[in-house]
């Protein structure tokens, strides 16, 4: 009886400890953050308001005065006094947009084209069926492209290798499955600073050339790479759910995919809380007024869960620059990926995705591969009980860790 009740909880374990260890996870990461923050939707600021005051003017400091950025710039940035998302407004942060704009500003054509290519370098290595994890596999893609942008020319195999392992350990850390590794960023960081002669476009004027390779990494090379390439494996999870939409959409049916892409977006932001603090007093009504300072919280997947959908933004307020060339880019490959292949999968997918996105690509013509997916689905079931637990401690260790460290108020500190 014993040795029976030992097997039944040990058989359980993945329908209940993956949602135990996410509870506890966030009740430590509170007590840690202390009380920090109006969450957006919130008592204060309903939905009805969540757009009207994130456009407002005054919700426009990025990082400093909220100890909520000592996590960000700890998990993202390699110089995060100049990463586009963490500088405060003013001459820097527009010269810095400015660059941004410059550097993302190729045709239509030309964008389509690049990633198309990038996609098909990389998938013509794969053969047949293949199990992969779609994270690892769109990185190369996003690491390509990203380089050409950036440089004018096609992306050597060792520079590809530098930039995949850092994004790859950037976004492993934000999903605390992995701890950060400095060693990885500063490898990455010297090469680009090496090679800021090379760079096809003007850099910030106002950047001396350690923050330009700084730059260059957070902004292409980091976010860049690591949004791309978690956007495509939500794109494509959601395709696996759709044999239907793959084959109209290998059959030349843009309109379909365009649905898809829009569906992905609203079902799966890539942004869970942006936080902006606030200038100025934002009056919500003539009974309630956000006073000047506070932080505000703003809860993307709330929001889009709700109905509405803001996957890069608001135009008033920080877009995201590659607003306009990323649609386009992201449709490029996943044209690429479904004349090639179908895509199936029977993995967990939430919008956080610590598992990369488990996927099975089939040849063209191929059938369903039961038994494989089979295996993906209780495979994935059983790492979430690891994973989990894993994240409970990296994730707890690292919100600690960056707090002690405090990178963006010893730096704010510093330039009093």
């Amino acid at each position: 009886m014993v040795v029976l009740a030992v097997l039944a909880v040990l058989g359980s374990l993945p329908y209940w400890l993956p949602r135990t260890v996410v509870a506890a996870r966030i009740r430590i990461f509170a007590r840690i953050n202390g009380d920090e923050g109006i969450p957006v939707p919130g008592d204060l600021v309903g939905l009805e308001d969540f757009r009207r005051v994130y456009e407002d003017p005054a919700a426009d400091g990025r990082s400093r005065g909220a100890v909520l950025s000592d996590l960000f710039w700890y998990w993202l940035a390699p110089g995060p006094q100049v990463h586009q998302e963490h500088l405060e407004p003013g001459p820097r942060y527009q010269d810095v947009a400015r660059t941004t704009r410059r550097v993302l500003a190729t045709t239509m054509a030309h964008a389509e084209r690049s990633a198309t290519e990038c996609a098909e370098r990389v998938l013509g290595g794969l053969g047949g069926r293949r199990l992969v994890r779609l994270r690892d596999l769109m990185m190369p893609i996003w690491a390509e492209f990203n380089y050409e942008l950036v440089y004018g020319e096609k992306c050597p195999r060792h520079a590809r290798d530098l930039i995949i392992g850092n994004a790859n350990d950037v976004v492993s850390s934000i999903k605390c499955t992995g701890l950060r590794h400095m060693d990885r960023r500063e490898r990455l960081t010297t090469y680009l600073l090496d090679n800021l002669h090379r760079v096809a476009h003007p850099l910030p004027a106002l950047l001396d050339e350690q923050e330009r390779a700084w730059y260059l990494q957070g902004t292409f090379f980091n976010t860049a790479v690591v949004q791309s390439s978690e956007a495509m494996t939500h794109l494509l999870l959601v395709l696996a759910e759709k044999p239907g939409a793959q084959q109209r959409i290998a059959d030349g049916d843009d309109a379909v995919l365009d649905e898809v892409v829009d569906e992905t977006f609203r079902r799966f932001p890539l942004f869970g809380i942006a936080h902006r603090i606030t200038s100025a007093d934002i009056v919500v009504d003539e009974r309630r007024t956000i006073p000047k300072n506070s932080v505000l919280c703003f809860n993307y997947p709330a929001f889009h869960e709700a109905g509405g959908s803001i996957p890069f933004g608001v135009a008033g307020n920080r877009p995201c620059p590659a607003r306009v060339v990323a649609p386009i880019t992201m449709r490029a490959v996943a044209r690429a990926v479904l004349t090639r292949f179908t895509v199936h999968s029977t993995a967990r997918h939430t919008r956080s995705m610590p598992n990369r996105g488990p996927c099975v690509l089939v040849p063209r013509g191929g059938r369903k591969p039961l038994a494989l997916l089979a295996f993906v689905r209780a495979r994935d079931r059983w790492e979430d009980v690891w994973r989990g637990v894993v994240q409970l401690v990296l994730g707890t260790y690292m919100v600690w860790d960056a707090r002690r460290q405090r990178l963006c108020q010893r730096h704010f500190a510093g330039h009093d």
